[in-house]
């Protein structure tokens, strides 16, 4: 009997091990995808041929921080590897004195790259699988010249901070239609088209449709402010580094709703058309030096893969003298030099004072001395 049960232990072990092991191993081997994108009139990045290796496609977290620092203008992290920085010879153009100090980062969670996104424009010709680690990738900023806008957060169109007047601007500015319901608010059919004769149509009625949408405009919004606070920074004679950095993971209502395909791969493609839409906004209001970044992560749960690190300089520490209890030789000591202080100073003053005197009250006759042309052989 304790022989059958030390073998059983020792199954369910082996057990263990193998699905710790494959555990790992699929942690090790999660993938997701990053889009580079470059200015539309001045190139930062290198061109890829099709001759490019797929070995060379791959690209980790830690580099892709380091290429975003670069490109503001920073210099790559110490612990960056020989192989990383030779990755990032790949990616950007080798000319230091010629970054865009303007980024552009997205990740968009709960959607996995495909041959529909690829063809997109934007999207054309960037294209990096990404290695996840196990742990996450930082951006390193120093605590001066770099200024960060997020643009993360959705506002909920529950909370009435969104209109109907809001969402048909929305629709009108994406080519697409909005008919709300006359008897209730935030209760309408938003149609938009996706391009090839394909649109999407989202009833508001519907809590998923209605987040997802209050996701999207909320993303709006957020880059038209960062764009409102460029207009502010470069009216300063010290123009800062500008990252512009956040997530959107409003795809996932709509997968637990509709599932992965159908109605949320066309919500992919519509928050492509916005990125797509506002990246152009951004172009136009940085003169072409800004550079995007979007990233693809399947896992909805995950958060953020790139986080911003801010190097705080240690603060300045001033010499003090350490407080102890004088001693009576300490004492006797400080007396006899403040003594000797005060005598030598009364000393200086009495001499000072009689020299004075005795300037002005000497005769006025020639000094034998002063004006005698005497010559010394």
């Amino acid at each position: 009997m304790a022989s059958h049960c030390s073998r059983l232990l020792l199954l369910l072990l082996q057990l263990f091990l193998i699905s710790s092991l494959l555990f790992v191993r699929s942690k090790a081997e999660a993938t997701g995808s990053v889009f580079f994108i470059d200015s539309a009139t001045h190139k930062y990045l290198r061109a890829r041929s099709p001759q490019d290796a797929i070995e060379s496609n791959t690209i980790s977290l830690p580099e892709v921080g380091a290429a975003v620092s670069v490109l503001l203008g920073l210099p790559p992290p110490a612990t960056l590897s020989a192989a990383g920085s030779s990755k990032l010879n790949e990616v950007l153009r080798p000319n230091p004195f010629d970054r865009p100090r303007a980024a552009f980062v997205v990740e968009v969670r709960g959607v996995q790259d495909s041959d529909q996104l690829i063809e997109l424009d934007l999207l054309k010709g960037g294209q990096r699988k990404v290695v996840f680690a196990s742990e996450k990738a930082n951006i390193q900023l120093p605590d001066e010249g770099v200024s960060v806008v997020a643009i993360d957060g959705s506002d909920s169109l529950d909370s009435g901070s969104f209109t109907d007047e809001e969402i048909h601007n929305f629709a009108s500015w994406m080519g697409g239609s909005y008919v709300h319901d006359g008897l209730e608010a935030l209760a309408g059919k938003l149609i938009i088209p996706l391009g090839t004769n394909a649109k999407i149509s989202l009833s508001l009625s519907k809590k998923a449709d209605r987040e997802f949408t209050a996701s999207l405009i909320s993303l709006v919004h957020n880059i038209k402010r960062a764009i409102e606070m460029h207009e502010d920074i470069s009216q300063s004679t010290m123009r800062p580094a500008e990252l512009i950095k956040g997530s959107f993971d409003g795809i996932k209502v709509l997968q637990e709703h509709y599932g992965s395909h159908g109605v949320a791969e066309q919500g992919a493609r519509l928050l492509l058309a916005v990125l797509t839409k506002m990246y152009n906004s951004l172009q136009a209001a940085y003169d072409g030096q800004i550079v995007g970044a979007i990233f693809f992560n399947n896992d909805v749960s995950s958060d953020a893969l790139l986080n911003v690190i801010v190097d705080s300089r240690p603060s300045a520490r001033w010499l003090e003298e350490e407080k102890s209890i004088p001693s009576a030789a300490d004492i006797e000591k400080l007396l006899v030099r403040r003594t000797l202080a005060w005598l030598t100073g009364l000393i200086l003053l009495i001499s000072t004072l009689i020299g004075i005197y005795f300037l002005l009250n000497m005769p006025l006759t020639r000094d034998t001395l002063l004006y005698s042309n005497v010559k010394l052989d």
